[in-house]
């Protein structure tokens, strides 16, 4: 896939086939569409186009910073729609003055002068320009105005749900791993470098690898125990991820959430290395523990809970 952090980098395809969107997830839905492009693309000897943003719009329009969380980084998003099979990917710099633009203003500005698309494809939800009030109605007139085709993909569903992120980051806020898995068609994960910690874990038998998450933006699971897959140096190991704040060996909340990892059967120097941990399964809530043996007992049940699920 050719990256392009500048649409005037872009040099026209021959029948482009072009979808836009933010891909927060890149989900089952966004793979649905990706996998039409190719099919379309296939069809008229073309090429995929994806067009994307960053800063994601919530975070320059937004007044709740504070509240605005994604499923992917941006780093991890780029790396999904590669792995999704696309030839190009343009990501665009947002800004106010961007999203001031009509819908005819977009397509004219943007597609058109830079692209010059055959064909363009978008979600079942679709909406671009000032307000949103660019719909695949719209769309399909600025087609036929401009001289592409445009095709919509149904909403894409997994056990009767819509597969959203707004829903995805719901099932996410409330530990729902299983689900959220299901409509994401991988696993959530969060990477991270592992900075030192207080070597409590090590202690008690169970050596945490604790992680520090760069990304502001980056939306952590629910607090609790979990089943997880880590992924270090090209190599998968398992383990159990806890997400809370360690009640039981810390006098307060106030160091905030912590992240840490125990990777079963390993024994490396990890400091300063970058980790990624998948999460499969939501075991328990995070509780404190009246002595540290009960807090080793329980963790021992833990390891034995992950190892049959993984």
């Amino acid at each position: 896939m050719k990256k392009y952090s500048c649409i005037q980098d872009f040099k026209p395809v021959k029948n482009a086939v072009v979808t836009i969107g933010t891909f927060d997830g890149v989900h089952l839905g966004h793979l649905a569409v990706f996998n039409q492009m190719k099919k379309e693309a296939q069809k008229i000897n073309g090429e995929t186009v994806v067009i994307t943003f960053f800063p994601h719009p919530r975070i320059v329009l937004g007044n709740d910073n504070k509240e605005i969380k994604f499923i992917k980084t941006e780093n991890n998003k780029i790396r999904h729609i590669e792995n999704a099979g696309i030839d190009h990917l343009i990501i665009v710099e947002f800004t106010k003055e961007f999203a001031s633009r009509s819908s005819e203003e977009f397509v004219k500005d943007l597609i058109i002068k830079h692209i010059n698309p055959s064909v363009m494809i978008v979600g079942y939800d679709h909406h671009f320009g000032k307000g949103r009030e660019g719909s695949f109605e719209r769309l399909t007139e600025l087609g036929n105005k401009y001289g592409f085709e445009v095709k919509r993909v149904d909403a894409t569903t997994n056990d009767n749900v819509t597969v959203s992120s707004t829903r995805i980051r719901e099932l996410l806020r409330e530990g729902r791993i299983n689900e959220a898995n299901k409509l994401l068609g991988h696993e959530y994960s969060i990477t991270g470098k592992v900075v030192p910690g207080k070597s409590l874990g090590r202690n008690m038998g169970f050596p945490t690898a604790n992680i520090e998450v760069a990304d502001e933006y980056k939306l952590i699971a629910k607090i609790g125990v979990y089943a997880c897959r880590v992924l270090f140096n090209n190599i998968i190991y398992k383990g159990m991820s806890n997400i809370g704040y360690r009640p039981t060996v810390e006098k307060s909340a106030d160091a905030g959430i912590s992240i840490e990892v125990n990777i079963f059967d390993f024994d490396k120097d990890i400091y300063g290395k970058e980790i990624t941990i998948f999460f499969v399964e939501r075991i328990r809530d995070e509780r404190k523990f009246d002595t540290i043996r009960a807090l080793i007992d329980q963790l021992r049940k833990d390891k034995k809970t992950s190892i049959e699920i993984l």
